[in-house]
């Protein structure tokens, strides 16, 4: 029997109403793959596509005064639109004053809530086991005066070093060790001493988290991985419910030009429609590998939210909906690692996580995280998971020899 109830997580906040999803009727209790599917739709018109191709502009027709809603493709496009409405309703279902905006990457919507929020002589609270490239962003914050303050995510540690800062940043679960976080009291701790709070939620995603409603004033996301779900994109996005906050994040994008193409744009809008169908299918297969993992004769540190043994477990159940694709566990040396890796048939060695097609790495070829040599992370994709975990588990026993 699994160690999950299910691969939904039961999280508190779950089952919102549908808002304006694509025509399902504002204020209709929808399941989550109808949401999915609608989202970001535009009013059907007779012999138009259900959702309009690419717009690919860099000027639009603008006679007079430019007003209107398309003036210059840097600002504004209507591909950009539709997805953007698609996200928010998946983000803040039902709620209204919540805006999306995307970006070029997680990376550019990162750093467009850093350098939009702060100046110099602010304090911002960053996870010190985060996303690898945040020690870079740590640098270039520093070289602008902004203290920077770090605390692991698990236990709640950013409590602890909160007081006198303007931006509380969190990653949860964290990547790549998996530590989840209570966004409710880290939010009303940020809020009560005046502080802004961003959550990282590209491990999550908006299926299996919805910061904003746990308190957060941003929900900010790589829409490279499970979002879109192809590893054929990149991009990213920033949702929010400060009207204040959220035009200093649309201005940083239009100053630094941290756009999408219409085409990735586009195509992401096109992935979504498949979100609930690839989410409950890669929870599920990640909980079989960890399961399957946790009953190896060797303890490999296996973490996965979802397994009851998990230390992040109870948390998390308390505000995810599902526990993420992504397992993690440690073997005992970087050349064990190296032979298990080269050994899997169904999984690719590659970075990134969130496919259709599982992948795996020993993150410490880049140097940035700090994790054992041999530790792996492993994104369980739509793959049958009996198949996965014989391929997982034959990996295994022939690294071994």
């Amino acid at each position: 029997m699994s160690e999950a109830a299910d691969g939904t997580g039961g999280g508190a906040a779950g089952g919102a109403s549908a808002g304006a999803a694509g025509g399902t009727g504002a204020g209709r209790r929808v399941g989550e793959g109808t949401r999915a599917v609608r989202a970001g739709l535009p009013e059907p018109v007779k012999h138009e596509p259900t959702l309009p191709g690419p717009v690919f502009a860099a000027h639009f027709h603008l006679p007079g005064e430019p007003t209107g809603p398309y003036t210059y493709g840097r600002d504004e496009n209507p591909t950009w639109t539709h997805l953007e409405r698609a996200i928010g309703e998946l983000e803040a279902p039902g709620r209204d004053g919540v805006e999306t905006l995307v970006f070029a990457s997680g990376m550019a919507a990162i750093s467009s809530v850093l350098f939009s929020q702060l100046r110099a002589g602010d304090a911002v609270v960053l996870p010190s086991d985060g996303y690898q490239v945040l020690p870079l962003v740590r640098a270039q914050l520093e070289a602008y005066g902004i203290e920077v303050r770090t605390a692991p995510t698990g236990g709640d540690a950013q409590l602890d070093v909160l007081d006198g800062a303007k931006l509380l940043w969190i990653e949860t679960p964290s990547n790549p060790g998996l530590d989840v976080c209570d966004v409710r009291r880290l939010a009303a701790a940020a809020h009560a001493r005046g502080a802004l709070v961003a959550v990282d939620n590209t491990l999550a995603t908006p299926l299996g988290q919805r910061p904003l409603e746990l308190g957060a004033d941003f929900s900010v996301a790589s829409g490279t991985k499970q979002l879109t779900g192809h590893g054929d994109i990149l991009l990213g996005y920033v949702a929010g419910r400060d009207t204040e906050a959220m035009a200093a994040v649309r201005r940083w994008r239009k100053i630094v030009g941290a756009i999408p193409g219409p085409m990735e744009a586009w195509l992401a809008h096109r992935s979504i429609a498949t979100l609930q169908l690839r989410v409950e299918r890669q929870n599920a297969g990640a909980l079989a590998v960890a399961e399957a993992l946790r009953a190896w004769h060797e303890d490999l540190g296996v973490r996965y939210p979802g397994l009851l043994s998990d230390p992040s477990h109870k948390t998390a159940s308390q505000q995810m909906h599902g526990f993420g694709c992504v397992v993690s566990f440690t073997l005992p040396t970087r050349a064990r690692a190296d032979r298990f890796l080269d050994a899997l048939r169904l999984v690719d060695d590659a970075t990134s996580f969130g496919g259709v097609r599982s992948t795996a790495e020993r993150r410490g070829r880049w140097g940035g995280d700090a994790v054992p040599e041999g530790f792996i992370r492993l994104s369980v994709g739509a793959e049958d998971p009996q198949d996965l975990v014989a391929d997982v588990l034959r990996a295994l026993h022939e690294s071994a020899r």
